[in-house]
């Protein structure tokens, strides 16, 4: 198998595989203007806060911004504000900026208003466009990949099939030198003494603990709160820890380097090749935007047959459901459930397709069906309620 793929060189040394303009309307009252802007530029993707206008109690999600806004997959950027509210677009262009991507920012009262705005934006989302179009393909080695893991849609199949066959091909890319990532903490209650075993030190093990106890508590606030869909219900999962022994398996059996916190204080980022931990969330769109913020190029998805797709990181769908597979999944691994099939042949299948991908291969889904850019963040007030203090 090949050490290297075809990337798009960004001047901080890392590597995209996709080449977008990201358009960012830094309130939701620019999302029109965004999406207008937008349609004449083809390959650029919307990215809009829908939260408040106000930067206070804000940071982590305006975080998420600023890091998927430097996410390799993205050659330039242009952030939009209305210019009333408390986020200066500067806040976010000037970090993006000091990545080396060429970055414009516009707010829309200082521009005389909507249309102009618009006219305006289309022409510096147009000179982005022409610099993304000027970047070329070259080698680029495996260990500049970053690759995010995520299940949904888990039925009893995923525990047997898709998700084992994600964790090897896991291990695979970690031994060929690339770095994998997983999140969803609460979906892996029950797990923690396996995981602090495979954790490089003692510290790493107790923070795995800590931060899945802290997301146990969170999600827990009341009794009836919602942690497992109906579908997984009905697909014969029966509580979260038994979800949690088939979602373990997506993460392989490789060393965890680490468990990256993601809050308005930290934004952990893999310092060496290989599996790691991370605080992205169980929910699917946001957890999309928090892989981009890590630096994923692609994202591994395991499922009985439900899917989600993201316009700034590809989404390679597998799934072991012969009863609910469909053509929007990448992978098949249904055969492992009826033994005609193998995880570790299935496996290779996933690392050759991560690597089609990475040289400019679609998904079965990309360019169809997007999910919104979902911007997911803690909140602050009920994290200090609950007495979850960020360490």
């Amino acid at each position: 198998m090949t050490a290297t793929f075809k990337g798009y060189p960004r001047p901080n040394g890392t590597f995209g595989i996709r080449n977008s303009v990201m358009i960012i309307a830094i309130d939701e009252c620019c999302e029109g203007i965004a999406r207008n802007i937008s349609k004449e530029i083809e390959g650029s993707v919307v990215v809009t806060n829908h939260y408040t206008c106000m930067y206070g109690g804000n940071e982590e999600m305006i975080d998420t911004i600023i890091h998927t806004a430097t996410n390799p997959n993205i050659a330039g950027v242009l952030v939009i504000a209305m210019g009333c509210g408390s986020i200066d677009p500067q806040m976010v262009a000037e970090p993006v900026r000091k990545e080396g991507l060429p970055v414009h920012a516009l707010t829309v009262i200082k521009n005389k208003g909507t249309v102009e705005t618009i006219k305006d934006g289309i022409a510096l989302a147009k000179e982005l466009k022409a610099y993304a179009d000027s970047v070329e393909r070259v080698d680029a080695p495996v260990s500049a990949l970053r690759i995010g893991i995520k299940c949904g849609g888990s039925d009893t199949s995923s525990g047997l099939a898709s998700n084992p066959s994600v964790g090897a091909a896991s291990d695979k890319l970690v031994d060929m030198g690339a770095t994998t990532m997983a999140g969803e903490l609460l979906e892996l209650l029950g797990c923690e003494e396996i995981l602090k075993e495979r954790s490089v030190s003692p510290e790493v093990g107790d923070k795995i603990e800590r931060l899945i106890a802290e997301d146990l508590k969170r999600w827990h606030v009341i009794e009836a709160t919602e942690t497992m869909s109906i579908g997984n219900s009905v697909g014969g999962l029966t509580t979260i820890d038994e979800k949690s022994q088939g979602a373990m398996h997506k993460t392989g059996t490789r060393p965890i380097q680490d468990c990256l916190r993601i809050n308005h204080i930290h934004r952990e980022k893999p310092t060496t090749p290989g599996f790691y931990l991370t605080e992205t969330t169980m929910l699917c769109g946001g957890a999309a935007m928090h892989f981009g913020s890590l630096g994923c190029q692609l994202i591994l998805w395991t499922a009985g047959a439900a899917g989600f797709n993201n316009s700034i990181v590809p989404v390679i769908r597998v799934s072991g459901n012969s009863s609910l597979i469909t053509a929007d999944m990448d992978i098949n691994a249904c055969g492992i459930m009826d033994a005609t099939d193998t995880i570790d042949n299935v496996s290779n299948k996933i690392v050759e397709r991560v690597f089609d991908v990475a040289n400019g291969a679609e998904t079965n889904l990309e360019g169809i069906g997007f999910a919104y850019a979902s911007l997911y963040q803690k909140d602050q007030r009920l994290e200090h309620v609950i007495g979850i203090c960020p360490q």
